[in-house]
């Protein structure tokens, strides 16, 4: 397990742009796969984005193709949510995640969750 502590939520007009941090504790982070799940008011929380190990592999929910970008830096222990012109649709609380040895996009098979920061577009 990994303690998670996400940042870089805030308020922005759309078509503006956020970027999400997420810094995990722990010696063993380059093992875990990272995802990015959100959580609108009234609704499930969502898939977003996860990115595997290395960084070799990235997929994005149908959603937010094309618009966000999942990165990392193992040496900073440190996975990145880059959002670009966003939406209201897009408000949410956004949460940090880590699969152990897995790529995976299905929230069960993360074991490891942050608290959550919250992400506000205007229209």
């Amino acid at each position: 397990q990994v303690q998670l502590v996400e940042s870089g939520g805030g308020l922005v007009q759309a078509g503006g742009s956020l970027r999400l941090s997420c810094v995990a504790s722990g010696r063993t982070f380059s093992r875990y796969t990272m995802g990015w799940f959100r959580q609108a008011p009234g609704k499930e929380r969502e898939f977003v984005a996860f990115i595997s190990w290395n960084g070799g592999s990235t997929y994005y929910a149908d959603s937010v193709k094309g618009r966000f970008t999942i990165s990392r830096d193992n040496a900073k222990n440190t996975v990145y949510l880059q959002m670009n012109s966003l939406k209201p649709e897009d408000t949410a609380v956004y949460y940090c995640a880590a699969a152990l040895l897995t790529d995976t996009h299905f929230e069960a098979d993360f074991g490891s969750w942050g608290q959550g920061t919250q992400v506000t577009v205007s229209s």
